[in-house]
């Protein structure tokens, strides 16, 4: 499989190894496999784990690189983690629980391949590689978590400084050793524009062997096509149909990978972008041109984003047909109607979730009361115990921590600040020992 530039795709290919040591294409567009290889809708009904389904699954798209004998041992290293599907209600939906990582969110899955890919690439006598990331909320912690500690690695985590969590910002900084943090006066596309510029400085990149763990990163996104993929074989025998899938995005990699595995032939109906109040993505799939904007704070943190990245993907792979007619839409939540849906989601399953999960669900009670009964698979994507200050107060009850994000609760935190300027961030970088 040779990868192609979102902007450039009749250009120079590479290998995956290649595209995932740079993360950026050379011209600042993101690598794209050159073809979707088709499966059929039961193709992996014989595997009975995720890194079974993900070896098969993911097989084309190592073929040709340094890693096509590593796949399955890397399939088994990083996802080997707790996927439960719970069904919520009698009309055949089901939420797929993403957050039982050990940082709890969904992000842990393909941070974690993406470190167990970058691992095996390095050749005695490379230069220590810096993984540069910014975060919203999730990410950040769950490449930290992956890249902890492994040799040959640096990681550099930017986080937009009071727009995250309490405990999510702990977290980001709890790390220490090999993981340096920096709150950024700004938000997070300040954050995710650094990023690129870095990627796109060449002589900076070189010297400290920049590579990314953003979504932007074709390791990221291939893992998680995986799941979708996993969760959605094992619901197809008891579904009257294509079952339909939320995913509440922001910039856009999670529904990225939904989209891709339906793509490539697995049973998915409709799938629908549950966002916060960022409306990028309603406004584009109500038939606005697409129009990236500064981000907005929002309850729904991770989800902040006023122009996702990956919709530069997303557009590349529907180049040759109409977007708006693929079985895709969005649906804007509020803050206000985030709160509702986390009170009358507890009143009603007595489930606590974190407010992007709330978003999809709020997204789902819409279409049932359009009308709509057809099966259904929600996204949950973070713990809600990483935004007790929301969730809490309004279930009245408090959220017990996940054992591994108690233990990093327990741990001293650090983060620098850091102005949203180039030049502050390049300087920073060259001193990072």
């Amino acid at each position: 499989m040779r990868y192609l530039s979102t902007r450039n795709d009749v250009g120079s290919s590479v290998d995956l190894g290649q595209a995932l040591k740079a993360g950026l294409a050379p011209d600042g567009g993101l690598f794209v496999p050159a073809e979707l290889p088709a499966f059929a809708p039961d193709a992996f009904q014989s595997s009975t784990s995720l890194p079974a389904t993900a070896s098969r699954l993911l097989a084309p798209f190592f073929a040709g690189s340094r890693l096509t004998d590593e796949l399955g041992a890397i399939c088994n290293e990083a996802l080997d983690l707790p996927l439960p599907l719970v069904e919520i209600g009698p009309d055949q939906t089901w939420v797929l629980e993403l957050f039982h990582g050990p940082t709890a969110a969904f992000k842990d899955f393909a941070a974690r391949f993406l470190a167990a890919c970058m691992a095996r690439l390095r050749e005695p006598g490379d230069p220590i590689q810096t993984v540069l990331v910014a975060t919203s909320g999730d990410t950040g912690g769950a490449v930290a978590a992956a890249f902890h500690r492994r040799p040959g690695f640096r990681v550099v985590i930017l986080y937009p400084d009071g727009r995250v969590s309490a405990r999510q910002a702990h977290q980001l900084g709890a790390f220490g050793d090999n993981i340096h943090c920096f709150k950024v006066q700004g938000n997070f596309d300040d954050c995710q524009r650094l990023v690129k510029q870095a990627l796109n400085d060449e002589q900076l990149s070189q010297s400290l062997a920049l590579t990314s763990a953003n979504s932007i990163s074709i390791g990221r996104l291939l893992p998680q096509v995986s799941y979708y993929a996993h969760a959605v074989t094992q619901l197809a025998a008891n579904a009257s149909e294509a079952i339909d899938v939320i995913v509440p995005t922001g910039n856009l990699g999670n529904a990225l990978a939904c989209i891709l595995a339906r793509d490539m032939g697995l049973p998915i109906g409709e799938i629908v972008l549950a966002t916060n109040a960022n409306r990028t993505l309603e406004d584009y799939f109500s038939g606005q041109d697409y129009a990236g904007r500064p981000g907005i704070e929002t309850l729904a943190n991770a989800m902040d984003v006023g122009d996702p990245s990956n919709f530069e993907r997303l557009a590349w792979f529907y180049r040759d047909r109409d977007l708006r007619r693929a079985g895709i839409s969005a649906i804007s939540i509020d803050d206000a109607t985030i709160r509702q849906r986390i009170v009358a989601t507890w009143k009603n399953h007595q489930m606590a979730v974190c407010p992007h999960t709330a978003c999809a669900l709020e997204s789902l009670v819409r279409r049932r009361e359009a009308g709509n009964d057809r099966p259904h698979l929600l996204a949950a994507t973070a713990h809600p115990a990483k935004f007790e200050g929301v969730v809490e107060p309004l279930i009245h009850q408090p959220v017990q921590l996940p054992p591994a994000l108690a233990e990093l609760m327990n741990r001293p935190s650090h983060a620098e600040p850091l102005g949203a300027d180039y030049q502050g961030l390049m300087h920073r970088l060259l001193e990072i020992p």
